[in-house]
């Protein structure tokens, strides 16, 4: 156990467990503002960007997930909550499952459109959207949609799993 500067990083406190919260995301945090600079020097190298963002907002989820199991293993007092946790966490997958269906399509979709490169930011396509054929240029794909600029400069943002499910057609390829 760490109880150094007089309880002040014990875990077993309650100022114990909340200075070494702090400490933990503060770490979490400056990790993560590394890991934006280090994605901001690279892509200035480089003309597609998208999978460079797609795997950098990763790895800023991932900082704070680990500084969050981190944190837990400290605190004796999470231990059991852990515990607890895991013992219902098999009913929650399944609830958060079918309750996110959509927005768990979109990052699949999102993974699919990055690893297999069907579209690039930068490509003019041909997109059918609710008030018809819209054509456009990809500004941006994220993990959960990817956004297009129109002729009348429009930002249309369409959800990853239409993208993959709908017909588009490639007017213009972006220089790799």
């Amino acid at each position: 156990m760490l109880d150094v500067g007089g309880g002040w990083l014990n875990p077993g406190t309650l100022v114990g467990a909340t200075v070494l919260g702090a400490l933990v995301f503060a770490l979490a945090s400056v990790l993560v503002v590394l890991i934006r600079g280090g994605t901001r020097r690279v892509s200035q190298h480089l003309s597609d960007v998208t999978a460079l963002q797609f795997i950098s907002a990763l790895a800023q989820l991932m900082t704070y997930l680990v500084g969050f199991v981190l944190y837990a293993h400290l605190v004796p007092e999470l231990h059991s909550l852990g515990t607890a946790l895991l013992a219902g966490v098999s009913v929650v997958s399944v609830v958060v499952g079918l309750a996110a269906q959509n927005t768990l399509g979109n990052l699949v979709a999102g993974f699919s459109l990055v690893l297999y490169r069907q579209i690039r930011v930068g490509d003019t396509i041909q997109l059918a959207s609710p008030v018809g054929l819209t054509t456009a240029t990809v500004e941006v794909i994220s993990l959960g949609f990817t956004v297009l600029l129109d002729g009348d400069k429009h930002e249309v943002i369409v959800p990853n799993a239409v993208m993959m499910s709908s017909t588009v057609i490639r007017i213009a390829r972006s220089l790799p």
